[in-house]
């Protein structure tokens, strides 16, 4: 199947437009903060400039009359003094005191008369008033606006090109081809050509890169591993098929031998019965293995100690209960599971034939609430499991610790209980014995106390 190609991102919905949107929103909103302080400093320094203006002019008049001039000037415009608008005391004015004045100034609509006092910046032990229209100002203020506002959309479209192509090469690009090359594997994992290959980068989006290819190589062998398994499944289904014949002609057969009064065949004859059932236990179990699915469930509502004594009854009736053993039932009574029951039957049971087939003369089955969950605990007092067993303690056909056994036991088990919501832990095994939890989601009724 051919691999799609890497879909093409609207170019407004990319993330090197999202980038290049934010850069410019970000850099506007710095000149915004820029612009507040300057306007106001622009204003500040035009009033100051008119005070300075009246200063001179008045010394030149000083000059020209040859007369002494007061502490205090007022220099008025020709004709009458018009109405006072707004009296500025450059003196007293702070910081965000002239901001807000700034402001004021550039969104005013009409034109306002303005007294103006501050000391003259030509000698300061002179204080200057000053009247003036306002509108000149507001026209220079908003003549200065403008010119930052122009700078300020040139710098953010700089800034943000420059940020566009850095991101554009530094990560846009190197994870369109990460986001490329997971597609085409998705497509066709068995491709080697798709592999996103290593990198040299240190950063993120290197380890990202270099665990793509490593998660790549590994998810390729395991798919070819998981081939090859599901091919050798096929053929031991076909074997298993074929040798169950041959084994229940085989049965057939050592039937009619029972009826021998030759007293070597009496004697091997057991131990054929024995060895033609063991064949036929690994031939079915191997096969339910490779065929089942996860189980469908059939819940029920039961009593949880009636099952594990009807599962004692049938361990102990065995081949195995020969050995004296003994299967205490430690649940409470009235205990109630609702569940699958047969499902449950073969879990319990499993772990009990195993117990005894590993050397155990005690199986004790008990259960518990924690954490709103419930724990059917499964304890012998064998000789525990191996290293060995533990580390493969669910792998199939790899976690036996007996020579005839198959190791699909636990792994079947742990396959029941995950189809319920639950699991299979091995909650402790040493020389005093070993103990398996059989782990269960609870459910509460009105009418009883239900687990599951």
């Amino acid at each position: 199947m051919a691999a799609p190609d890497h879909p093409k991102q609207p170019i407004l919905r990319s993330l090197s437009a999202k980038l290049l949107v934010l850069t410019l929103v970000f850099v506007m909103l710095g000149e915004v903060f820029i612009y507040a302080p300057s306007v106001s400093r622009f204003r500040k320094v035009y009033l100051e400039g008119q005070i300075a203006a009246a200063h001179l002019a008045t010394l030149a008049l000083e000059q020209s009359l040859s007369r002494n001039v007061s502490r205090s000037i007022f220099v008025l415009g020709a004709g009458d003094l018009p109405p006072i608008d707004l009296t500025i005391d450059m003196r007293k004015q702070m910081f965000f005191g002239w901001i807000g004045a700034a402001f004021s100034t550039v969104f005013q609509t009409k034109n306002r008369i303005l007294r103006v006092i501050g000391q003259s910046p030509k000698n300061a032990n002179v204080v200057v008033e000053v009247t003036i229209d306002e509108s000149p100002m507001r026209i220079s203020m908003l003549d200065f606006s403008w010119r930052i506002l122009g700078l300020s959309i040139v710098i953010s479209f700089i800034a943000g090109g420059l940020v566009f192509l850095s991101l554009q090469w530094l990560m846009v690009r190197p994870m369109g081809r990460i986001t490329a090359s997971m597609i085409k594997f998705r497509a066709n994992p068995e491709d080697m050509g798709v592999d996103i290959g290593a990198t040299g980068r240190g950063d993120e989006i290197g380890v990202a890169q270099r665990e793509l290819s490593t998660m790549q190589r590994d998810l390729r062998l395991a798919l070819r591993q998981k081939e090859r398994l599901a091919a050798l499944g096929a053929a031991v289904a076909k074997v298993n098929h074929d040798l169950r014949n041959s084994l229940a002609t085989a049965m057939l057969v050592s039937d009619r031998l029972t009826g021998s009064e030759d007293p070597e065949v009496k004697r091997l004859l057991p131990k054929l019965f024995n060895a033609i059932d063991k064949a036929v236990d690994l031939c079915s179990q191997t096969l339910n293995f490779v065929r089942e699915g996860s189980p469908l469930l059939s819940p029920s509502c039961f009593t949880l100690y009636d099952l594990v004594n009807e599962v004692g009854q049938g361990i102990t009736s065995s081949e195995i209960g020969s050995n004296s053993i003994n299967w205490v039932n430690g649940i409470h009574p009235e205990m109630l599971l609702e569940a699958d029951r047969e499902l449950m039957y073969r879990a319990v049971n499993n772990l009990g034939r195993n117990a005894f087939q590993a050397g155990a003369r005690t199986v004790t089955v008990k259960a518990s609430e924690r954490h709103s969950r419930i724990c059917i605990e499964v304890s012998d007092d064998g000789p525990g499991l191996a290293d060995k067993a533990r580390q493969n303690l669910f792998t199939p056909f790899a976690s036996t610790t007996k020579k005839d056994g198959t190791g699909l036991g636990l792994v079947i088990v742990r396959d029941l209980m995950r189809a319920h919501g639950g699991d299979l832990t091995l909650l402790k095994s040493d020389g005093d014995g070993t103990t398996f939890g059989l782990d269960l989601p609870e459910k509460i009724r009105d009418d009883a106390r239900l687990w599951y």
